[in-house]
């Protein structure tokens, strides 16, 4: 019984594997933040090339916004 009580202690004392679900967890935080940072990109820059292409084709409008 103190045997089993002295494992349970030092498994709650335990820290070490802490570290890789921190680093789990900023790792999917990053890249979480990467998908939305270029889905935003991808729109902004699909707009301006669909506004040049309408230039080029004649129509007048401001592209760089």
């Amino acid at each position: 019984m103190i045997k089993f009580k002295e494992l349970m202690k030092n498994f709650i004392e335990d820290e070490s594997g802490l570290t890789t679900v921190e680093y789990a967890i900023a790792g999917a935080l990053v890249a979480g933040s990467l998908v939305v940072a270029f889905s935003q990109l991808g729109t902004a820059v699909s707009g301006t090339i669909d506004c040049l292409t309408s230039a080029v084709g004649g129509a007048s409008g401001d592209c760089t916004q």
